[in-house]
């Protein structure tokens, strides 16, 4: 995963593991937003374990960029809207 602007002006928890990828890069668990739809997408610790199942495969004419704003998958709606204002990310949830 390629790093991603620095969070400005949020607290500290957020700042770590800011990342953007392509969707079928994601290694990590957290709150991701796709970065041209502002797509919520809620990845928890089960969805990248391997031999776990579902198996989430987002199929698309674009490949999703998705961005990592939280490590936590489950953050409130109300914060991670803030988050993804400040950092400009579309907000569609």
């Amino acid at each position: 995963m390629s790093p991603a602007r620095k969070l400005e002006g949020t607290e500290p928890k957020y700042r770590t593991g800011l990342t953007s990828c392509e969707f079928g890069e994601v290694d990590a668990p957290g709150l991701y937003v796709e970065n041209r739809t502002g797509t919520l997408l809620r990845i928890p610790d089960d969805g990248i374990a391997p031999g776990r199942s579902p198996v989430i495969q987002a199929v698309a004419r674009h490949p999703w960029v998705v961005t990592r704003i939280s490590e936590d998958p489950y953050l409130s709606l109300t914060k991670a809207r803030m988050i993804a204002a400040n950092l400009d990310l579309d907000v569609n949830f």
